[in-house]
């Protein structure tokens, strides 16, 4: 295949989902990452009393999990593969709350779509928590910052890339 050419298009152009019968299993990662910005009030609500609608953080996890779960509901040409599992951590800071979500497979194909479902569902979710304090709340930087196993192997994304 060139590097001009799509894997997920065919010869005249139309989209379609990649054969992967041929390819082997492997023990695959995928680690992404996002933020979503919020008021100081409800960074002082996260880290308090709690917000009005209950346990933001913890809902909101949930619904990264099972975002990473439905995937290729999402994604047209996502390819329906096991998850094995799926950790999603957040961290409340001055002004936001930082989104890391680890997903991992022993699959044919990669696992970055579901880890990037993952942190953006897990961000709607907590936008979705706290928008009656906050409705400005924002998501953003949601990018894949390091993925293993396939043919490729490891990628990480570097300090430079990543904005550190």
């Amino acid at each position: 295949m060139s590097e001009t050419q799509f894997s997920h298009l065919d010869d005249s152009g139309a989209a379609r989902m990649v054969d992967v019968s041929g390819k082997d299993i492997t023990a695959r990662t995928a680690t992404a990452t996002g933020r979503v910005n919020v008021s100081v009030e409800v960074v002082a609500l996260l880290r308090g009393g709690g917000v009005p609608k209950g346990d933001a953080l913890a809902v909101a996890r949930i619904a990264g999990i099972a975002a990473a779960k439905r995937t290729p509901d999402l994604i047209p040409l996502c390819h329906p593969i096991a998850i094995h599992g799926v950790n999603v951590d957040l961290e409340v800071h001055d002004d936001h709350v930082a989104i890391t979500a680890t997903v991992r497979t022993a699959d044919r194909t990669g696992i970055e779509m579901e880890a990037l479902t993952c942190v953006a569902v897990t961000g709607l979710a907590l936008i979705d928590m706290v928008k009656a304090v906050d409705p400005a709340a924002v998501i953003t930087d949601v990018l894949l910052v390091e993925k293993t196993g396939g043919k490729t192997g490891v990628w990480r994304r570097d300090d430079r890339e990543a904005g550190s």
